[in-house]
């Protein structure tokens, strides 16, 4: 049978230190602050920002929501990011994706200043990624939280072979560059790659990061691969789901983070712990 990785239950441990965290900075007359910033009425981006909200004021973090209409011109919007770049409540900014298509979302996150981008998507922060730099600085909050999630299992990815399906600049790039970080060997697989079984029929660490139900099955695999699902993908029936599909008795899958229930705890744990730390570097 094949061993679920609990990210709800990771994420629940991480709160808790990052809640102890915040009690004991307030004690010291410091509060963490996080800002999110959402354009227009996306209704999974709406719903995303409640639970980041919610989860934000159960820790004790300050939270403030700026939802904006979506007729705000680009110049209003810099402002706004300007302001918060200035305001000394708020050590973390968030601007929520996707935009809307009248506003360039690079120079919006160009806008935000590095030591306040939360999401580790400025253009210094992912630099700093890349190069391997000694911190500390942001890093984006799904890879980081699927490393916490690999470390938290006793998931050792040094001399890994790694498959990353998805190159985005939201979860593939940044991930791979903190397994390479980490000592693995990656692999980064996406829409021209040519054979994608020579792949993963010699990979250790599969992630997904497509968003496309039913890409993958436990036939694709090697014996005793692990598994990472970042896919959120709604089924035919309207259920949330991931890319993967597997049988509760699998052949080749040892591992495998469920959707819901793996990643997704985890990012907004994340981001939490995130901010905290980065109140802690204005110290």
């Amino acid at each position: 049978m094949v061993q679920l990785i609990d990210g709800r239950k990771a994420a629940q441990t991480l709160n808790e230190k990052t809640k102890a965290r915040v009690k004991f900075l307030k004690e010291h007359g410091i509060i963490p602050g996080l800002a999110v910033v959402l354009v227009g009425h996306n209704q999974a981006s709406e719903r995303y920002v409640r639970m980041k909200e919610k989860q934000a004021q159960k820790l004790g973090i300050y939270s403030v929501l700026k939802h904006l209409p979506e007729s705000i011109s680009e110049g209003e919007l810099l402002e706004i990011i300007a302001t918060l770049n200035h305001d000394e409540q708020i050590n973390a900014i968030l601007v929520q994706s996707p935009l809307p298509d009248h506003l360039d979302e690079t120079k919006v996150i160009a806008a935000i200043d590095p030591n306040k981008d939360v999401d580790g998507f400025h253009p210094t922060n992912v630099g700093k990624l890349y190069l391997n730099l000694p911190g500390p600085y942001p890093v984006a909050c799904t890879p980081r939280g699927v490393m916490t999630l690999l470390a938290t299992n006793q998931i050792s990815v040094r001399g890994a072979n790694v498959v990353m399906i998805g190159k985005s600049s939201i979860v593939g790039k940044p991930l791979a560059a903190l397994l390479l970080n980490a000592g693995a060997t990656v692999s980064i697989l996406h829409s021209q790659t040519r054979d994608r079984s020579d792949f993963l029929k010699t990979a250790d660490i599969v992630i997904s990061a497509v968003g496309k139900a039913h890409l993958l099955n436990d036939t694709d695999f090697q014996p005793q691969t692990v598994v990472i699902d970042v896919g959120q993908n709604l089924d035919e029936a309207g259920h949330l789901v991931g890319d993967v599909d597997y049988p509760e008795t699998t052949v080749n899958i040892a591992k495998i983070t469920p959707v819901p229930g793996g990643v997704g705890p985890m990012t907004i744990a994340t981001l939490m712990q995130q901010t905290v730390e980065m109140s802690e570097w204005g110290i």
